[in-house]
Order: structure tokens, then sequence, then C-alpha cells
């Protein structure tokens, strides 16, 4: 099942997000679950009677985890609307075509951002441009720090340079969601917190970022800037097919100005999202609507590829296009920063 936020592509400022599911595997037909869910009221009235998921009108993926209940439950939704589409009606309210819309982030509010560190081929490139070998502990324990939810962005959505930055770069990286409250997860149970996964743009300002770390607190002003996620939720029943070693056969890719920059695959990783999660619950509450971020893939950034592709950091007037097999592109302009 693939969740999204959308609204029509011309709607007026400030619109509303309608929560859509995708009816096919190309992602062109999108169904309406809160239509869906008030025709299956009409077709069966003691459907509220027997469900909570048809006692309140579905407005965005936020609310839907605010009321206790987990991303998998919006597939009865979409399962039996599925049945009784009209394909022979182009006017159905229900559907929406891709083309008409735009997407959102997968979750609006998300209520944390922990960022990992667990592609051993992006980390091994870090310290050996600093002439040292990839720290001990490092093998030990999945480490991480927090990034800023305040400045979450969508797909198309434009993100610039901080000011006194002029190192501007993307991060090829796999983001889950959280959907439902844990604590002390064993790696084993911890992918069943889980609602699904899309793709993350952790950006970073380079200059910034290399001075903070020298003090050895972590970065700070150098990512909280901007974080990117899109275009959808994918639910991992969708991905179960490609499991392999710790993450998914799946590949990865970047792009800027239409030329690729970056390429690596899931399967990759040194740390699956199980042991993430563990790390991220050990004595510490996660929520529904926390997100979990992988890191960066190996190769997936300029601070690795520079030299051997676009030969500069990022300016306005570049399009960054990140894509995962399965979980779609995020695509991204970069603009000149806001005045004031």
């Amino acid at each position: 099942m693939r969740i999204a936020h959308v609204r029509e592509r011309y709607a007026p400022a400030g619109a509303p997000w309608r929560l859509v599911g995708a009816l096919d595997l190309d992602a062109d037909r999108w169904l309406d679950l809160e239509v869906a869910r008030r025709r299956m009221i009409a077709a069966d009235p003691r459907r509220p009677h027997n469900a909570v998921l048809f006692r309140q009108p579905i407005a965005t993926l936020d609310d839907h985890l605010g009321r206790g209940l987990r991303v998998e439950a919006l597939a009865e939704l979409l399962e039996a609307a599925a049945l009784h589409l009209d394909d022979e009606n182009p006017d159905d309210d229900a559907v929406l075509e891709a083309a008409d819309l735009a997407f959102g982030p997968p979750i609006l509010r998300p209520t944390s951002l922990r960022d990992f560190y667990a592609f051993e081929g992006h980390v091994r490139t870090a310290w050996e441009r600093r002439g040292q070998p990839v720290p001990e502990a490092w093998y030990r324990v999945p480490v991480f720090y927090f990034s800023n939810v305040s400045e979450i962005r969508g797909p198309g959505e434009p993100v610039w340079g901080p000011d006194a930055s002029t190192e501007l770069d993307y991060e090829l990286e796999v983001a889950a969601l959280i959907d439902t409250p844990a604590r002390d997860l064993s790696p084993e149970r911890a992918e069943e917190a889980i609602g699904g996964f899309t793709i993350l743009n952790d950006w970073s300002a380079r200059d910034l970022q290399r001075d903070e770390t020298t003090v050895r607190l972590g970065p700070a002003k150098g990512k909280d800037f901007a974080s990117s996620i899109g275009p959808w939720l994918v639910t991992p029943d969708e991905l179960a097919d490609a499991r392999a070693g710790h993450g998914y056969a799946l590949e990865m890719s970047a792009a800027v100005n239409g030329t690729e920059t970056s390429r690596g695959n899931w399967s990759e990783i040194y740390y699956g999202f199980g042991d993430m999660i563990a790390r991220a619950s050990a004595d510490a509450r996660l929520r529904p609507g926390d997100v979990v971020g992988s890191g960066t893939v190996g190769s997936g950034c300029l601070l690795e590829v520079r030299e051997a592709t676009l030969g500069r950091y990022l300016e306005p007037g570049d399009e960054v296009v990140l894509r995962v097999e399965r979980l779609g592109e995020l695509r991204t302009p970069i603009v000149v920063r806001p005045s004031g």
C-alpha cells in the first residue's frame, strides 16, 4: 500500500491536504480515502459502530495516527473501494490522476526525526577524508543525531543553503515512519513498529558542519535548515520480496540537473532498521509520527563524489532528484536564500 498527502496542482494557497492511496503499481491513479470512507458508510451504516476507522472523517495521516490507528488500518478502505470503482466513469470524484496532483510530505508534522549513520561505505569514505579509520564504536552501536522537524519539506518544495554557507549538499537516504508507541524494543521485534518507508534528503551545509563537528558535539546549524521527505509512504509488505541482508535489494540514485551523481543499493546497509529502532527506543519512548533516517548510502552525497561528478556543491538553479526503487522520486529545486 502506498499512502500520500495530495492537493490539486493548482489549488489555492493553503488548500487542505487530502489523504490518498495508490490504485496501481505505477502510482498514476489515487483513491481519496475520505470519499471512500463515506461511500462505505452509505453502503453499510453499521460500520461506525463496528470500527473506529469509520467514526471520524479522514483528514491527514498525522490525524489518523493521533487517533491511535496504524497505517495498515487504511488498507481496508483501499481494498474495499477498489472492488467497487467504476472504471467507466472518468468523473468519479474518488479517483484522482497523479498528473493533476501536488504531493506533500507523507507525514506533515513528524513528532521527531532521528537520523542514523548506518551505511559503512559512506562512513568509511567520510573518515578517510579526515585521514582516520572508522571509529571502533561505530561497529558496536548504531549512532544518530536529532534533526529539526520544524523545517520539513515535501516533493517539489524549494531548498536553499543557510546564511554564511556556500557548500550545500544533498544526502540520499531512506526513512521509516513509526506508527505505534514503543519502548525498549529488541532488534528482532523493532521493525514491527514501522508503518512505512519513504525517501529522505538530509540536506547538509558542509562548511558549517565542518566547523561544528570539531567540538565533537554533533551537527547543528549545518543540518537543521531543511529535510525533505516523500513522495509517498510505502508499507513494509510492499517490499517483502526484495529483502536482502539487513535491508532490501532496491537501487538508490541521485541526479543533479538530469545527470546521475550517486548510485547505491539499500541492501548495502550495515545496520538494519531493526537495529536502529531498537537503539532509538532504548530507555526512551517512540511515538507514532516519529521518523527514523538511515543515513547516507555509499556515494550518496557530493561530499563523496563532487570531484568526480558535478565538480562543485549545489547552487541556485540546480534541481536534485533522489530515486529509490519502489519508493518513487523526490525532486527538489535549489533557490536563492530568501531575504528577510
